[in-house]
């Protein structure tokens, strides 16, 4: 999960996103050396206010597929489209809190990878916390987190 402000979304390349009205599903093509990968962003209502961010390659059925390795060359940029997509979902749910967590242990790592290299960027508009075992602290570099809960700044 890569979080980007506005001005970070200027600067970094990313894929053109479709949705639905309510900005709650997304859905992208990856482009890279192993084709055109169909990929799908949602946003589960959990309970009230409380979002999952889900995301995948994009299922026959139409479903996703959190457990498919694309290995497209385009990791960053897919990053980046994720980002854009959180950007958009807060801008219409302002008060929406986003819980993360990868499919994975190596997919949560690849998550604080990508909020560490755009830390900087993330803090001016949201508040970011890591879960550890059943406790939430606010994000720090450096720490492995179990999950990931993003909330808007209200500026």
């Amino acid at each position: 999960m890569v979080l980007c402000t506005k001005s970070c979304h200027m600067k970094m390349d990313r894929y053109a996103l479709e949705s639905e009205s309510c900005l709650t599903a997304f859905e992208f093509i990856s482009e890279g050396k192993n084709g055109a990968i169909h990929k799908l962003i949602r946003f589960q209502e959990i309970e009230p206010g409380l979002y999952n961010l889900a995301f995948g390659d994009k299922n026959a059925d139409g479903g996703i597929d959190d457990f498919a390795v694309s290995n497209n060359g385009d990791r960053e940029k897919v990053l980046a489209t994720v980002g854009s997509a959180l950007y958009q979902f807060f801008n219409k749910h302002p008060d929406a809190r986003v819980f993360a967590i990868g499919s994975t242990a190596s997919r949560t790592r690849l998550y604080r990878m990508g909020i560490t290299k755009f830390y900087k960027e993330i803090i001016f508009d949201f508040q970011l916390f890591g879960q550890i075992g059943e406790e939430w602290f606010e994000f720090e570099i450096g720490k492995e987190y179990d999950g990931f809960l993003v909330v808007r700044k209200f500026n």
